[in-house]
């Protein structure tokens, strides 16, 4: 018998687990591009299977233990029959999760130049896997390997979008297009000596596929020793369509992550989402979706230099994630309004109402062309992000993926407002936001904080996998530990106040002790989503009407 929780179907007699929701679906008649899980690494034979049922392969994923076919539909159920196949799903599209705006400032609120002189990344690798990333001032030299996996455009490696040139500026730029004795202010990216290896699967209108990404973060992994890559940079994402342990594109970034690659995520622009009637919780992207990444939202500077007036960008996406209800995000940064740098004015992406002025940085403005523009979302706190991991791991080269994301989450910032109230000028909407671990995660990005934390849990201790959520009867919410999660030892411990500090938690903790604000702000009868749609279904985005199609590129303006 099969149980029904609300709003899940049951699969009919005849569907199969091996398929994702939307391939028991699909038409008969027509083509479908899939991606295909195996149990082992596919050989020749695995594929001439797929062949003689009329696919073709698209891609070879073989490294990640999977494929990239065409298939007909009539010839997935028979594919899903293959004892050695795990897992299919389609070939879903991304997005960039950025938009463009007003400048505001970011440095100062993280602490940035704490890594400027000492620690700025030199000889770390962060691999950029986005549009591509154009060769200017500011990146010149550092941009040590590139290639493209968008279909049709695989000789260029050039950024035609806008998006991926600003995120490395973020992670790497130096400010050489705005320095110099007539400068009046310098743009410095995070980790301003930092080498950039460019992976392009955007293309010009920011679109790609699960297959291209990670055959993207399968060539980092295989460049991993050659150019000392120590980090993977992913402003993109999608919806989330089923558990992360089937999810293709999370067993790309896991497999990335476990051969000791910290990979950074963002955790999507949907948080004033609010079909499901859920104040914006449960709209964590993927693959932000997997506990083991680092997945980061955005914050609002605010236009000052401080981070105390600092708020939460009503759009950055709030956990716990669907279907696993991990908690997520495990960090904020600042990414609303940055400024860093601009690809080309030929550009998608690029307006100019959202161009950096010359005027604004050097005397010569009459002569100098603007080389900056400004862009908004958790694409560019995720890129933040990047950049301390790389300046964390010039400071200590041993540092492990996990102790990497154990250290930035304890010494983040997580002193918060109760809440902040939104108002969005061209609808006439106000969002409000509670600042809880799904909300905030462990807290504020805090360099400085970061590089003179001294904790060392052993490598050997354990991973650094975000914790899940669960609601207990009474309604409150508590933090469930997985069994190889240990790494928190005592002095990053996961669930307490030494990771989360008291200000960032709400419900109980994992001692069952009640925290903040006591009647929970975030489940049973509270503001945020009330009658449960969150935790009795998981499917708060229905049939996909969160994908990479819609809403991703939304935000706060």
């Amino acid at each position: 018998m099969c149980l029904v929780l609300t709003m899940v179907p049951c699969l009919a007699r005849g569907e199969s687990e091996k398929l994702s929701r939307e391939l028991n679906a699909v038409t008969q008649g027509q083509d479908v591009d899939v991606i295909v899980q195996y149990k082992k690494v596919p050989t020749a034979v695995h594929y001439s299977r797929v062949t003689a049922r009329g696919g073709s392969m698209n891609r070879d994923l073989s490294a990640l233990k999977a494929g990239a076919f065409h298939v007909p539909a009539s010839a997935i159920a028979e594919m899903a029959n293959d004892p050695d196949v795990s897992y299919i799903t389609p070939d879903r599209p991304l997005r960039p999760t950025a938009y463009s705006s007003n400048p505001d400032f970011y440095d100062t609120a993280v602490n940035a130049q704490a890594a400027w002189t000492q620690y700025p990344g030199t000889g770390i690798g962060v691999a950029v896997i986005d549009s591509g990333v154009n060769n200017n001032a500011d990146l010149a030299g550092r941009i040590v390997y590139s290639q493209s996996f968008v279909p049709g455009q695989t000789n260029t490696t050039s950024d035609l979008y806008g998006h991926g040139t600003h995120v490395a500026g973020i992670i790497a730029g130096n400010g050489a297009n705005s320095s110099g004795l007539l400068a009046l202010r310098t743009y410095v990216g995070v980790a301003n000596n930092a080498n950039i290896i460019n992976l392009r699967v955007l293309d010009q209108n920011g679109a790609s596929t699960d297959s291209v990404v990670i055959a993207a973060i399968q060539r980092a992994i295989q460049l991993k020793s050659t150019y000392n890559i120590r980090v993977i940079n992913l402003s993109l994402g999608r919806g989330v369509f089923e558990s992360y342990t089937q999810d293709p594109l999370c067993q790309a970034v896991e497999q990335a992550w476990k051969a000791g690659i910290v990979v950074v995520v963002a955790a999507g622009n949907d948080g004033r989402d609010q079909s499901a009637g859920t104040n914006g919780y449960g709209t964590i992207n993927a693959p932000g979706n997997d506990p083991y990444v680092i997945t980061v939202g955005a914050m609002k500077p605010m236009g000052t230099a401080t981070r105390t007036d600092d708020q939460i960008a009503s759009y950055s996406s709030k956990g716990p994630t669907l279907f696993d209800h991990v908690v997520k995000p495990d960090l904020v940064a600042p990414g609303n309004a940055v400024i860093s740098d601009l690809a080309s004015t030929s550009e998608t992406l690029y307006t100019p109402s959202n161009l950096v002025s010359a005027a604004n940085y050097t005397l010569l403005s009459l002569l100098a062309s603007p080389s900056y523009y400004v862009l908004n979302g958790t694409s560019m706190a995720t890129g933040v992000v990047s950049g301390a991991a790389a300046v964390l791991l010039q400071q200590h080269p041993t540092l492990t993926p996990d102790q990497v994301k154990a250290r930035l989450m304890k010494t983040a910032y997580k002193t918060f407002p109760e809440y902040s109230l939104a108002y969005d000028s061209n609808t006439g909407a106000y969002y409000l936001d509670f600042y809880d671990i799904f909300t905030v995660g462990a807290g504020y990005l805090d360099i400085q904080a970061a590089l003179g934390n001294n904790d060392l849990v052993s490598a050997t201790a354990g991973s650094a996998i975000s914790p899940t959520a669960a609601e207990d009867n009474s309604g409150n919410v508590y933090l469930v530990q997985g069994a190889s999660s240990s790494i928190g030892g005592t002095s990053v411990l996961w669930g307490t106040s030494v990771l989360w500090g008291t200000s960032v938690l709400s419900g109980t903790n994992v001692a069952g002790e009640s925290v903040l604000w006591g009647s929970s702000l975030v489940a049973g009868n509270s503001v945020l989503w009330g009658s449960s749609v969150l935790w009795g279904s998981s499917v708060l985005w229905g049939t996909s009407t969160t994908n990479a199609e819609s809403i991703v590129l939304s935000g706060e303006r």
